[in-house]
């Protein structure tokens, strides 16, 4: 027993040693895939030996096998992968019967983790692995590849035979494809993903890993050689496909021995860590480099040039899997049903089996117009739901002749345009275009944001994959299916005559990213010369050009200005012109906001930008804002919506005696409704209570100088709207977004003003992270707790200490404050911009608290994990520049945590 525990030491030693001799050849060399399969197979074969030994050592009989399945089975291992193993025993063996041989393999698995092997281990007859392969797909695809390490070989024989006899080739590929939609579906149907995971993600290896196992379930060849000969791929899909293995099996290797574990995501953490072991290295531009010219590049960082070869991989990756599971598809149903039918759709394409099939292999090579047909065609023709494996090769082989020439060929521009112009299909046509490399070879400016990551904490695509969900949102404005979704978008839409002019603009807005400037307006340089190019008449051109160079302008004035100011808004209705400039720009500014991340649209955000089109709307007919006229007619309409309550005559006055005009410029008439019915009635209570006429109810505020505190569901749809009536103090504002903080709500909008009896009547906006179905006792627990910490006085307790998100640690933003006077020069206009994190808005309240500054207005806006919020201050302390000073750089200092 010694002995064996002695050998057993110096076998994991020399295990050790071994495997990490082969890991530093991993970590190595640099950028060069060459060698990456032989040292995975190294890794395997240092593994097997290690098996045997252990094998040998156990002393079981020469009738018993020790077989490698999973990905251990196709001879290659990474390097924290599981070992998965399969002890085969002789049919009729059963284990818990035998103590003996129970007691054997117990201790058999447990030697091996004691020298360092991540076992997976499963212990079956032939007959129970024939039986569960039946039953279960996934044993079923680890069994394909099983191969024998030490034991029996004619059991091992007979397994692969009976396993081969009951595999139905057309089920296992129908069972496969299914599998590879379902664990594309759960990894966003892309290969862009900003953390991918380079096995399991749409063009990860799995994708190449399920081509091989339905090959080989049909019989049709075990490698990429084999595949080849037998008329499946060619030799340069081969090569391609070997190249793109070799990257991404060298990223998951690198992966696994950074992060020390088994780690298939790319993750924020790891990305600049695995860029660095390629040799990439941050691009800087020099201190005295000239500004960079329209089409040269910004400075990137080490991780984006990892990943951006790693998208162009898994991009030529899913084409590649495409193209061969179709033949594959394609051979196993001739071989049952015969050669589908064709039909001729026109002298160079027909359908099959509602596939658009090419009429020649190299129909492209011959008449190039035909690549763009091939979509027109698509989009158009009834019946064709994609691309047949012959076109995807074809137009995968003609992407050499996609040049110069080919861009600037009438022809295949007024082709472009068509497709464009087409009432239906867009969005598929362009993700076709896109996935089949198409897009970028003709649209050049499109290819240089193919896989492009964006830092900016909020988008989640790439920004070739942004622009193509934009591109989405605007078409299913003009859907009737979809206008339940966003109903006034659809509304204007229906109204709208040339849909392409959208579609153009969203296709540039974002084309010019990365390149260092203002990509806005080098966009809009693109798409003049793009209209240009494709004889765009003069007045749509200019219609594109103003949404490509404006798109960020309406969201900017809704989420950072004050809606209620006229000069806000006949400012924007100058820079605007027109209804249609309006409308166009509004449709494409919901549709940008929405494409960016699913976390950062909401209501409220959808209720800023629409006030902003219908506030804009009314100037450009012509009506200057006049503020006595809206706010007579706001009070008419909230007067209207009391007397459905019966609230007594002129009781109304009690409150409205002490609001100023800018109160009802910035309350909807039945935000005023609202808090004159909840604060009459409190009011006129205080007051009785107060003369002692009358005691107040049970639960209501007593004391004159008692914070009121009403909450609703917000009547735009996202979390509560919460009313705070209270004597104002100069630490009021933060008060509130301290305990905001701690129950753990986001404040989307802040009014505050104060009455002119000293009182503070503030309307927030807040989210929660789940508002339950029991909102009312949510509602309950704001008004009672907030009321308290208004009313507890007293220093205000600290900040909590935030988290900061792994994406935010891994690409910091630089904090910005912003502090100017406004263009009346009465109040101030204080933004920020920052990393987001718990309790942020708190910190940076106290600081304008510690000033005496007064908040009038915030807006707040978290953009994904990025905050850009913006406040209307006034206060002594900012008359004084050097007390400006230390208030901006007390905030910086706040921002940056």
């Amino acid at each position: 027993m010694v002995d064996a525990v002695v050998d057993i030491g110096a076998l994991r030693q020399r295990y050790r040693q071994d495997k990490s001799a082969l890991f530093a050849q991993l970590g190595e060399q640099g950028a060069s895939t060459r060698g990456v399969r032989r040292t995975l197979q190294q890794l395997a074969g240092l593994t097997d030996d290690t098996l045997r030994q252990l094998w040998a050592n156990a002393g079981f009989g020469p009738e018993f096998s020790l077989l490698a399945v999973g990905g251990y089975g196709r001879g290659e291992l990474f390097p924290n992968s599981d070992v998965d193993v399969l002890v085969l025993l002789p049919d009729g063996t059963r284990p818990d019967d035998d103590e003996r041989l129970k007691t054997r393999l117990e201790a058999f698995i447990g030697t091996c983790w004691d020298v360092g092997l991540e076992i997976g281990s499963s212990v079956r007859t032939p007959a129970e692995c024939v039986e569960e392969a039946g039953r279960d797909v996934t044993v079923q695809t680890s069994l394909l590849e099983c191969r024998l390490i030490v034991g029996a070989r004619k059991q091992f024989a007979a397994l692969v035979q009976r396993l081969g006899e009951v595999m139905d080739p057309k089920a296992f590929f129908v069972a496969k494809t299914l599998e590879m939609r379902q664990r594309h579906t759960k990894y966003e149907n892309t290969p862009y993903s900003l953390e991918p995971n380079c096995k399991e993600s749409p063009g990860g290896l799995r994708d190449l890993q399920v081509i091989l196992w339905v090959a080989k379930a049909a019989g049709l060849g075990r490698s990429w050689d084999e595949l080849a000969r037998r008329g499946l791929a060619t030799s340069l899909e081969v090569r391609q496909i070997k190249a793109n293995e070799a990257l991404l099996s060298l990223i998951r290797a690198r992966l696994h021995l950074l992060a020390r574990r088994r780690e298939d995501r790319l993750v924020f953490d790891l990305q600049t860590a695995v860029a660095e072991s390629f040799g990439y290295k941050p691009q800087t531009p020099a201190p005295d480099a000239q500004p960079p010219a329209p089409t040269s590049r910004t400075a990137r960082r080490a991780s984006e040039e990892l990943m951006r070869r790693y998208y162009w991989a898994a991009k030529a990756v899913t084409q590649l899997n495409q193209i061969l599971l179709l033949n594959i598809e394609e051979r196993l149903n001739s071989e049952e049903q015969g050669p589908p039918q064709m039909r001729p759709i026109n002298e160079r394409f027909f359908e099959k089996a509602g596939m658009l099939e090419v009429s020649s292999d190299n129909l492209y090579i011959r008449e190039p117009h035909a690549i763009l047909e091939t979509f027109l065609l698509y989009q158009t023709t009834v019946g064709i739901k994609g691309l047949s494996a012959r076109t995807l090769r074809a137009l995968y082989n003609a992407r050499p002749i996609m040049n110069g020439a080919f861009r600037a060929d009438p022809v295949n521009r007024a082709n472009f345009v068509e497709i464009l112009q087409q009432p239906e299909g867009i969005t598929h046509a362009m993700r076709l275009m896109n996935q089949t490399s198409v897009l970028g070879r003709y649209l050049w400016v499109f290819r240089h944001i193919v896989g492009q990551m964006q830092h900016d904490l909020f988008h989640v695509y790439t920004v070739d994959q942004h622009i193509l969900m934009v591109l989405r949102n605007v078409r299913r404005f003009f859907i009737a299916e979809h206008s339940h979704e966003y109903p006034f978008c659809s509304q204007l839409a229906a109204g709208w005559d040339k849909p392409w002019i959208l579609y153009t603009a969203a296709l540039f807005h974002d084309i010019a990213k990365g390149r260092g400037g203002d990509h806005s307006e080098l966009g809009a340089r693109d798409v003049r010369a793009f209209c240009r190019q494709h004889g765009i008449a003069r007045e749509d051109a200019k219609l594109i050009a103003f949404l490509v160079s404006e798109h960020l302008t309406m969201s900017r004035i809704a989420q950072k200005e004050d809606l209620s100011d006229p000069d806000v808004i006949r400012a924007f209705a100058q820079r605007v012109g027109d209804e249609r400039r309006l409308t166009a720009l509004y449709l494409l500014t919901v549709a940008d906001i929405r494409g960016t991340s699913p976390k950062v649209w909401n209501a409220w955000k959808g209720k800023l930008l629409e006030d902003l089109y219908r506030y804009t709307l009314r100037a450009l007919g012509g009506r200057a804002p006049d503020p006595d006229a809206v706010v007579e007619a706001r009070k008419r309409e909230a007067l209207s919506m009391l007397a459905l309550h019966a609230l007594p005559h002129l009781a109304h006055k009690t409150l409205w005696d002490t609001l100023d005009v800018s109160y009802f410029m910035r309350h909807q008439a039945d935000e005023i409704a609202w808090h004159t019915r909840v604060l009459t009635r409190q009011l006129a209570i205080n007051a009785r209570s107060e003369s002692g006429i009358a005691p107040a109810p049970a639960g209501e505020a007593t004391a004159p100088d008692a914070a009121i505190v009403r909450a609703r569901l917000s009547p735009e749809g996202d979390g509560l709207q919460v009313l705070v009536y209270a004597p104002d103090q100069s630490d009021l504002f933060a008060r509130i977004c301290g305990y905001f903080d701690n129950a753990g709500f986001s404040i989307l909008d802040a009014r505050i003003h104060t009455t002119l009896t000293g009182h503070a009547l503030d309307t927030f906006q807040v989210v929660a992270p789940t508002l339950s179905e029991h909102y009312r006792e949510l509602i309950a627990m704001v008004e009672n707790d907030l009321a308290a910490t208004i009313d507890q006085r007293g220093p205000l307790p600290p900040p909590s200490k935030g988290r900061l998100s792994r994406r935010v640690k891994s690409f910091p933003i630089t904090p910005r404050v912003d502090l100017r006077p406004d263009e009346k020069a009465q109040r101030w206009l204080l933004s920020i911009s920052a990393s987001d994190r718990t309790g942020l808005l708190y910190c940076v309240s106290r600081v304008l608290a510690k000033h005496h500054i007064s908040v009038q207005l915030a807006k707040i806006s978290t953009l994904g994990e990025r905050v850009e919020d913006t406040f209307l201050i006034s206060g002594p302390e900012l008359q004084v520049n050097k007390r400006q000073i230390e208030i901006e750089t007390e905030l910086l200092d706040t921002l940056e945590g």
